[in-house]
């Protein structure tokens, strides 16, 4: 199987696929279960903070804000309003914390996309979810922006993104690429549209962003960013 030579558009996600993300979200949820043990064990605040943002996402949509908004819900529940003032400040400080932290390209990023530019045969986009002002930050902050013609936050991934990102760039759903971490929002809805696919796992997964994973006739796996490049030579089969 090689990627087909028409292909025109190159859509990244950002978190996870062109910088650390997670570990970051994780540190501060360890935080938040010290914080909380005089009430519960890390699991039940764990559990708790999970449910909270499932319940959450209709309202507030993905992101650094939505997860500290649940994260301040999830403590004050589960200390049955006895957390102090001093404490909820903690939570909003860590929350602000995650709006600064460094984006530094993960391994093979910022090479792979110097070449990719240099062949001037694929548009190059980022197509994410969450805050817009809070990953357009996160794009200028790892020093990737000058790579990518076209960003576009949505609220959620779904089929329907994926097609109305074509109709924007004006290309076919079989004339895009699309490259991410998440099985669940940048690969399913990428291929259910008839667009092609590159899973790049990476060592950390939200819970939220857990799903069944399948193989697929437009669907390539790879461990190491670099290997877009053989991908997009038809060097893997």
């Amino acid at each position: 199987m090689a990627i087909p030579t028409e292909i025109k558009v190159i859509a990244f996600d950002a978190d996870d696929t062109l910088w650390d993300c997670q570990s970051w979200f994780d540190e501060v949820e360890r935080k938040c279960c010290e914080m909380l043990k005089p009430w519960a064990t890390a699991r039940e605040v764990s559990e708790g903070l999970f449910d909270t943002e499932h319940r959450n996402l209709p309202l507030t949509g993905y992101g650094t804000k939505a997860f500290t908004l649940s994260l301040i819900e999830n403590a004050i529940r589960i200390s049955k309003g006895e957390l102090t003032g001093d404490k909820v400040m903690q939570l909003i400080d860590m929350g602000k914390e995650l709006l600064r932290f460094p984006t530094t390209p993960l391994s093979e990023v910022k090479e792979t996309l110097e070449v990719l530019s240099q062949t001037r045969r694929y548009r190059l986009v980022v197509f994410t979810k969450g805050e817009l002002m809070d990953q357009e930050d996160k794009l200028r902050r790892s020093g990737l922006e000058g790579y990518f013609s076209y960003m576009e936050t949505v609220s959620n991934k779904t089929e329907q993104e994926y097609r109305q990102l074509c109709e924007n760039l004006h290309v076919a759903p079989e004339q895009t690429l699309m490259v991410g971490n998440s099985f669940r929002s940048d690969i399913i809805p990428a291929l259910e549209t008839g667009a092609w696919a590159v899973h790049i796992p990476y060592h950390v997964v939200w819970a939220l962003e857990k799903t069944e994973e399948y193989p697929h006739e437009r669907l390539f796996k790879i461990q190491r960013f670099g290997e877009l490049l053989e991908i997009l030579e038809n060097k893997r089969v």
